[in-house]
C-alpha cells in the first residue's frame, strides 16, 4: 500500500508500482510533451505510464490528460492523437475530447503561415461506465426566467416512450457548460508550464466526489494537490524534480496555515 495525501519525489512508474489495482478514482495531469517543455532533462515512458494508469484506475474512474502538439519542420507532431489512441488500446474509453482555450495574449510569428495556436486538448479517458459526473452550470441563459411548456416522457408497457402531460417550467439562470473551457493560462510562477488552478478545480469537481482519491503523475508545482485539498478530496502526487517538490511542500503548507 501507498500513503495518501502525500507527494513522492520519484518517477510516477515507481509510485504506481506500489499501488493496488483499481484504487484511483480520478487522475488530472498535464505531461511534458514533444519539445515544448523543458523538464529538467527528464523524458518519460508514455506507454508504460498509460498501461499503469489503466491498472490503478478504478472501474468507472477517469483520467484527464491535458496535452498539445509541437510544430516541427512545418508539421504538427500529432503526438496528442497518438497518445489518445494508445490509451484506447490499453482499455480506456475516449469519453470526451475537450478543449482548453487559453485566454492569453501570446506573441505570434507573422511569417509562420498558420493561425496562432491558442488551445490544448483535454482527453477525458474513462475506465468503463463513468461513475462520477457533476456538470458545471455557469453559462448565462439568454432566456432566463422565461416560462415554457414541455411534455413529460413516460414509459409504455413494452418499454417504449410516450408523451405524457404538458407542464410549465421556468428556464434557469444558467445552463450547462460545454466541452470548450476558456481560461487564462496563468498558473504558479515557479513552473514553466503550469495549468491554472481553476482548470484543475473544475475537472476535480466534475469527475469526482468528496473523499475520492485524485492522482497526478506529473505534479509539477502542486496545483492538482492544492485543488484536491480545497475540494475535500484525497490525493497522491509524483514529481521527479526535487526543486518542484519543495515548491509543492510550501504551497500545501500555506493552505494548512490559512485553514488553522
Amino acid at each position: 500500500m501507498i500513503e495518501i495525501n502525500k507527494n513522492y519525489n520519484e518517477n510516477c512508474l515507481d509510485t504506481m508500482e506500489r499501488m493496488r489495482d483499481c484504487v484511483i478514482g480520478l487522475t488530472v495531469t498535464s505531461p511534458p510533451y514533444d519539445n515544448l517543455r523543458t523538464y529538467k532533462g527528464y523524458s518519460f515512458d508514455f506507454e508504460g505510464i498509460a498501461k499503469e494508469l489503466y491498472r490503478v484506475t478504478k472501474d468507472g474512474g477517469i483520467v484527464v490528460w491535458i496535452v498539445g502538439d509541437a510544430t516541427l519542420k512545418g508539421s504538427e507532431t500529432g503526438t496528442s492523437f497518438k497518445q489518445a489512441l494508445f490509451f484506447k488500446e490499453c482499455g480506456f474509453n475516449l469519453h470526451d475530447t475537450m478543449i482548453w482555450h487559453k485566454l492569453a495574449k501570446f506573441p505570434h510569428n507573422e511569417n509562420s503561415r498558420r493561425y496562432k495556436p491558442q488551445f490544448e486538448y483535454m482527453f477525458i479517458l474513462g475506465k468503463g461506465k463513468i461513475q462520477s459526473y457533476n456538470p458545471i452550470y455557469d453559462i448565462p441563459n439568454d432566456s432566463a426566467g422565461k416560462k415554457i411548456k414541455i411534455k413529460c416522457k413516460i414509459k409504455s408497457k413494452n418499454n417504449g416512450v410516450l408523451n405524457g402531460k404538458e407542464k410549465d417550467i421556468i428556464i434557469s439562470d444558467f445552463r450547462m457548460r460545454d466541452n470548450v473551457w476558456q481560461m487564462s493560462q496563468k498558473g504558479h510562477k515557479s513552473h514553466p508550464a503550469p495549468f491554472p488552478e481553476q482548470l484543475a478545480n473544475d475537472h476535480i469537481i466534475s469527475w469526482s466526489n468528496e473523499g475520492d482519491l485524485v492522482y497526478d503523475p506529473f505534479m509539477g508545482s502542486g496545483t492538482t494537490a492544492k485543488m484536491s485539498i480545497l475540494n475535500n478530496r484525497n490525493w497522491i502526487g509524483s514529481e521527479m524534480s526535487s526543486e518542484y517538490c519543495d515548491v509543492i511542500e510550501k504551497r500545501l503548507l500555506d493552505i494548512d496555515n490559512k485553514t488553522n
